[in-house]
């Protein structure tokens, strides 16, 4: 998959719809049916990620802070981000993580969403352009990837009883302990993540998001959206990413990146 390119960003800049339709357009008719379906749903845009095994959490991570940064009370969503991810501290603890392990990482993920209110070091607070030099600063994109992976972990570490009985090898089919499949499949960076990890990093992060799925699998064009954690309710807009086998980009109802204001 050309996602996985070396030259790829880690996170790109949103492009229009119709440069992903244009790659399938003389090869999956299915597929340029379900990038059509989509369009009509508003979804115009789409901002890639690179295929590395770890888009999945990178796609969710910037989506995440960015529904922050544009929220209609900034403020009041930094606070219940970090609120929440405070709380979520004594669960890696929990399940059995020092926090020698995962406090440089959450340092770097708190201090992101703090600087949607809060200038940094340079005077500046986030905007739009910064999170996605933010986001395709190697360093600073897989602190937030491994912080992530380690609460996904923690989410099921702690909840065993929860999790078992859908943790089965993804390639042999055979059932795992929660430990073997944290250490083999979620821990471990470049493991890409399946239903069991989503579920678990919603409840963690208590967000609520949707994935559309564009497998070519519709003789009619229709994509189906599968929602994780959906109960919660926050008011803000939805987060919706787009999954073609292997890979997660982000779906955006805008065809470029918002202006800078300045």
């Amino acid at each position: 998959m050309d996602e996985a390119v070396p030259q790829r960003p880690l996170i790109d800049q949103i492009v229009p719809m119709a440069v992903l339709r244009a790659e399938y357009e003389n090869g999956s008719a299915s597929f340029v049916k379900q990038i059509d379906y989509l369009v009509a749903q508003s979804f115009t845009g789409i901002r890639r990620t690179r295929g590395d095994g770890d888009c999945f959490y990178r796609s969710l991570a910037f989506r995440y802070v960015e529904r922050i940064l544009n929220s209609p009370d900034p403020a009041m969503s930094v606070g219940s981000a970090i609120s929440t991810l405070d709380a979520s501290l004594p669960m890696l603890e929990a399940a059995g993580f020092q926090p020698l392990v995962y406090e440089d990482f959450y340092e770097t993920l708190g201090a992101i969403i703090k600087r949607v209110v809060q200038p940094d070091d340079s005077n500046a607070t986030l905007t739009s352009s910064l999170l996605l030099e933010a986001f395709q600063n190697p360093e600073v994109s897989n602190s937030v990837v491994v912080f992530l992976r380690l609460l996904t972990s923690a989410q099921i570490r702690t909840d065993p009883d929860e999790y078992a009985p859908f943790l089965f090898h993804p390639e042999l089919g055979e059932p795992m302990t929660p430990r073997e499949f944290c250490e083999t499949f979620v821990e471990a960076v470049g493991k890409e993540a399946d239903h069991v990890q989503m579920t678990a990093l919603a409840r963690a992060l208590k967000i609520n998001f949707s994935v559309a799925y564009l497998d070519g699998r519709s003789a009619d064009g229709h994509v189906d959206f599968v929602k994780f954690n959906e109960d919660v309710e926050d008011g803000l807009e939805p987060l919706v990413l787009l999954y073609r086998p292997g890979h997660y980009d982000v779906l955006e109802k805008r065809t470029e990146e918002l202006p800078v204001v300045g």
